[in-house]
């Protein structure tokens, strides 16, 4: 896309260790320079974010992923140049370049090149790669708008670019390859399907992290609108207070509730999750209740969010 002046404002911020809210394919992201130690700390200060979650680094080529790893296997370079631009972020032994704040003090860093224009056009004229988790609160619900971003951050970040609703909608698969074997760190927008494909078996990570994450997203709540969410089975809702109930396959138990019905496909249902959440967040009424998606590969991303985000991580 054509440089225009607001992307060329919006680097010249990033230079000057600045906060700027971009659009990417799957959340819109909180944005600093990612060798900026200073600029970095202000995104955990704006999210509340604890220092044990590390930030993925957004870049705008292969070459400029490779210039910040100490090595780029060859499975890293099959895996970008399949799905780069694309949802899925590479875990790599970093160099020092990349300051401990933005990985937690590991010395692994989560990489990814954004599949959207106005990210793409704005690492370029930035020269820069970017730090940038969801622009939002900490465990707060992901956003997928600009309007969602400033609904959360309000005036604590320096430039919202507005590039529209995002399409992919939900955050990006991470996938770690320092160790012998390829590891899921997140599910997210490239399926576990779509990477055995190209470089075969996949670990699953497990959960029971001390100290600091190995990947963004793995804490336990995550994700989470303000209404109590609640996961149930055959459209069965609480029987006490008002609610809204999020219908894929079942209709609720009650007939005076508020239905926001859900794409029946997988990709589509996580493009819009987050926007119908914050819809219904705004209604403030006593539940949110999901009609629990199936429990097939394809929904896993979709699942995860779901857990993460409901009162106990339980379905009803």
């Amino acid at each position: 896309m054509t440089v225009g002046p607001e992307i060329e404002r919006a680097a010249a911020l990033l230079r000057a260790g600045r906060l700027v809210v971009f659009p990417t394919e799957t959340v819109y992201g909180l944005g600093a320079n990612a060798l900026d130690p200073v600029a970095v700390a202000r995104v955990y200060e704006v999210k509340d974010r604890p220092a044990t979650s590390p930030l993925i680094v957004h870049v705008a080529s292969i070459e400029m992923a490779q210039s910040l790893v100490t090595s780029w296997p060859e499975i890293a370079d099959r895996l970008a140049r399949k799905f780069w631009p694309g949802p899925l972020t590479l875990v790599l032994e970093k160099k020092s370049a990349i300051p401990a704040i933005v990985t937690a003090g590991l010395s692994t860093v989560g990489l990814r090149m954004p599949a959207h224009p106005i990210a793409q056009a704005l690492i370029r004229a930035a020269g820069l790669p970017l730090a940038a988790p969801s622009a939002n609160r900490f465990t707060q619900l992901s956003p997928t708008t600009a309007d969602h971003v400033r609904e959360s951050l309000g005036d604590d970040v320096d430039l919202i670019l507005d590039g529209g609703p995002c399409q992919v909608g939900i955050e990006s698969t991470v996938l770690s390859l320092t160790g012998p074997h390829p590891v899921l760190l997140r599910p997210g927008g490239i399926s576990r399907a779509e990477i055995e494909a190209v470089i075969g078996t996949v670990a699953t990570a497990s959960e029971l992290v001390t100290g600091a994450h190995p990947s963004p997203g793995m804490h336990a709540r995550h994700y989470s609108p303000r209404t109590r969410l609640l996961l149930v089975q055959d459209g069965k809702v609480p029987d006490q207070g008002n609610g809204i109930y999020l219908q894929h396959q079942h209709p609720p138990s009650r007939k005076d509730v508020e239905i926001v019905r859900m794409p029946s496909n997988a990709h589509e249902y996580a493009a819009a999750l987050y926007d119908k959440l914050h819809q219904s967040d705004a209604r403030h009424q006593d539940w949110i209740a999901v009609d629990t998606p199936p429990g097939s590969s394809d929904w896993d991303a979709v699942n995860d969010r779901l857990r993460r985000a409901s009162v106990s991580g339980a379905i009803l």
